[in-house]
């Protein structure tokens, strides 16, 4: 029998009104709990229908909707999970970078500031819904700033995924309506560097992926 694991949530790294005033506890409480679970619990249960389907217990599935399915609510996962771990409460989190990621981010985009307005005009500009994300790149060593519309094709390029700022309405809609360029803005105070930094260490030291 086929038997495939499914996704638990995560329990956010602070407490539920932590970064106010910049996001507020009911921001944080229907994002977490009530969005980002919907993304987990829609990963699992397109999960289930494939195991089922693997195990004879289903005849047919629609594989293109199944597989649709996942990697949206998959991306959605993994993206929420670290928007989460890369923000920080006002006082331990904003700034600039220090560390490798600091030296990176000048070699790649010129100065942080340069970095700073690209990627916020990144996340101000999706069309639609989606995230701004920074990723380093394997196969060249070097920094990368993508637009994700919705959470679909997220880990199709062999990117690591290590500042994501998200863009969806549910993000900032409470607090800041429409707005989401003042959200944008607001939420360079939260980044978490530290966390970025460990992520940037961390990618530094994985294997390089052969074309």
């Amino acid at each position: 029998m086929v038997s495939l694991k499914r996704y638990e949530l995560p329990p956010l790294p602070y407490s539920y009104d932590a970064l106010q005033p910049v996001l507020s506890k009911e921001t944080l409480t229907y994002h977490h709990d009530k969005h980002h679970l919907g993304y987990v619990n829609g990963a699992n249960a397109a999960l289930e229908k494939l195991e089922k389907y693997l195990n004879g217990q289903l005849e047919s599935i629609d594989v293109r909707a199944v597989l649709r399915d996942f990697e949206f609510n998959y991306g959605g996962h993994i993206l929420h999970t670290l928007y989460w771990y890369n923000m920080a409460p006002q006082g331990k989190g904003g700034g600039k970078p220090g560390g490798a990621i600091a030296d990176a981010i000048d070699r790649a985009f010129g100065s942080f500031e340069r970095f700073q307005k690209l990627m916020g005009d990144a996340a101000k500009n999706v069309e639609g819904v989606g995230w701004a994300l920074l990723a380093y790149d394997p196969v060249t060593g070097d920094l990368r700033l993508l637009q994700v519309e919705k959470h679909n094709n997220v880990v199709t390029s062999n990117l690591i995924p290590l500042l994501a700022v998200d863009v969806f309405e549910h993000a900032y809609y409470i607090d800041y309506r429409n707005d989401r360029a003042k959200y944008v803005d607001s939420w360079w105070s939260i980044v978490n560097w530290d966390d970025v930094e460990a992520r940037y260490q961390k990618a530094l030291n994985s294997p390089k992926f052969i074309l």
